[in-house]
């Protein structure tokens, strides 16, 4: 019933799984009904890889893991998920229920312990209401704001048989309502744009999960607003785009929106990165989400739209005024290009030892734009972000703006090419946060999933380190320097394709041997292990009290 339910209810054909007794039978149903398992090495990757493929499948993600420690394994996972605002369902195995509290193998309040930070947590206890059990499940990770939830499976509902009179099916899947602010806020926004001189739209994974590119990008270019789009957002309109002032870099985005008097924000929470919504003072605000607690926080807004970002949008498409706002779009490069000036340079001159945006400028050149791309890491995760451009939709997708959680690549990047087995993926990671789940490259070799994973290699945790050299003193560096690790032997020997590069003009040969073998694989390079980024600075800098 959970097999069927997945696939015939949901279009759900592929979930992501660590095996184990608890769970045994939902493993043998989806034999049954043609549900693939794609089952890993560790079970927060599990949860990463179906993080990654609601994303980019415009569904929610499955993953299914065991009692116990295979719970509790996957709770990294999940708490990234909920963070990010991904619709994932955790199906988990548990304790049988007549072995509660009697010290029974893996004997666990499961539901305890997740439940702050998933937005629906229940147990199945009766083999009839699986189904139903499911749809709840479904309908809560998609409504509003996105999230994971958890069901778990009592073995007194999976190891029983029922008959078909006894099973409670629900009349359909899940489905997605969208909402529609009042009319007369609309209008008001409306209002406020049209009589704008410096408007500008800044939008985040709202967008991706109502799909609204369409909608974006005709109120954008009527109204001739600039914008930068982020987290998932990101792509919805490319990057490429004349509107878009990816040119100038996240930091850019600080310098723009202090220049503006009226900001669009869209499905993007203001947290630490647009500085708590700071930069936005001078500005009258306009707020476009799905959940009502986001709309007055970290910022005073003028008009909240509450509702889905596709309604709200198509309808402000109808009512902005066509306008070209070409100079006032101008002068906002002219303002924030000075701030990307040093990483421009650092791209397009050649460097021994390679400069990590070097390395970003070859990779595009060997890929180019149409490629999806997952970053990883501390500072190699900001030069990913600032160095590779989205063609698409979530088209440069990082370790997040709200967790940070390092060792998503290689999760990611299996869950983004299953998703769309149509598009070359490539993953930037960091040497360090490569490691933290590097045997999943295992998982992509046994499956045949071809990723390529470039490690930005600069011998430490870089972030890390940089951190204590500039508070404290380079001779207090401590714990945070790894060597040169020759992951792509291992990848090698796990039967994937393995490059090893040191100077610049081997890149882009082993990117395209790496890309032209059809195989997982590992190109690490060696990078400047003196590159600082940006974001190392602005960490530093927050620790002051």
């Amino acid at each position: 019933m959970v097999a069927e339910y997945l696939k015939e209810v949901e279009g759900v054909d592929t979930v992501f799984a660590l095996s184990g007794g608890h769970i045994a039978p939902i493993f043998d149903g989806c034999l049954d009904h043609g549900v693939r398992i794609v089952d890993v090495r560790h079970e927060q990757a599990a949860v990463m890889m179906a993080h990654a493929w609601s994303i980019h499948s415009g569904k929610a993600g499955v993953s299914l893991v065991t009692a116990g420690p295979g719970f509790t394994n996957s709770l990294t996972g999940v708490v990234n998920a909920y963070l990010e605002g991904a619709p994932v369902v955790i199906l988990a195995g548990m304790v049988s229920l007549r072995d509660l509290d009697r010290g029974a193998l893996q004997d666990l309040d499961q539901q305890s312990m997740v439940k702050p930070v998933v937005k629906w947590a229940a147990r199945c206890h009766e083999t009839g209401r699986i189904p139903e059990y499911l749809e709840e499940a479904f309908r809560r990770a998609v409504s509003g704001r996105p999230g994971p939830v958890f069901l778990e499976f009592a073995p007194e509902s999976l190891f029983k048989s029922v008959e078909e009179s006894e099973i409670t099916y629900p009349d359909r899947g899940c489905r997605k309502l969208r909402a529609l602010p009042p009319e007369e806020e609309i209008r008001r926004a409306a209002d406020i744009i049209n009589r704008a001189e410096r408007p500008l739209l800044v939008g985040g994974s709202g967008i991706a999960h109502s799909g609204c590119s369409g909608e974006l990008r005709n109120l954008v270019e009527k109204a001739g607003i600039p914008h930068l789009l982020l987290n998932y957002g990101r792509g919805a309109i490319p990057d490429t785009h004349p509107l878009s002032l990816w040119s100038g870099g996240v930091m850019g985005l600080l310098a723009a929106a202090t220049m503006a008097d009226v900001a669009l924000v869209v499905g993007l929470r203001l947290n630490w990165v647009t500085n708590y919504g700071k930069m936005l003072e001078s500005a009258k605000v306009i707020r476009v989400d799905v959940e009502p607690s986001e709309l007055d926080r970290n910022c005073r807004t003028e008009v909240a739209l509450l509702g889905d970002a596709r309604t709200v949008l198509g309808r402000l498409a109808e009512l902005v005024e066509e306008k070209d706002r070409s100079s006032w779009t101008e002068s906002l490069r002219g303002a924030v290009a000075p701030l990307a000036e040093g990483e421009r340079r650092a791209a397009e001159t050649p460097a021994d030892p390679i400069h990590p945006l070097r390395l970003m400028r070859c990779i595009r050149e060997v890929t180019g734009d149409e490629a999806l791309y997952v970053v990883d890491g501390g500072d190699s995760s900001y030069f990913g972000l600032v160095g590779l451009r989205a063609g698409e939709t979530a088209g440069v997708i990082g370790n997040g703006n709200h967790f940070g959680c390092l060792g998503i690549g290689v999760p990611f990047a299996i869950g983004t090419r299953l998703a769309r087995p149509d598009r070359r993926v490539v993953l930037v990671s960091g040497d360090g946060s490569f490691g933290l789940n590097a045997m999943e490259m295992d998982t992509a070799c046994r499956h045949g999933i071809p990723i390529t994973a470039v490690i930005c290699n600069d011998q430490a945790w870089g972030m890390a380190k940089h951190h204590q050299e500039i508070c404290y003193r380079e001779d207090r560096v401590c714990g945070t320097e790894l060597g040169v690790i020759h992951y792509e032997k291992m990848v090698e020997a796990l039967g994937g394709h393995g490059e090893f590069v040191e100077k610049e003009e081997e890149i882009i040969p082993a990117l395209r041997r790496a890309l032209d073998s059809g195989k997982p694989a590992c190109v690490n390079v060696l990078t400047d292990p003196t590159v600082v980024s940006p974001a190392t600075f602005m960490f530093a800098e927050s620790y002051k009290f």
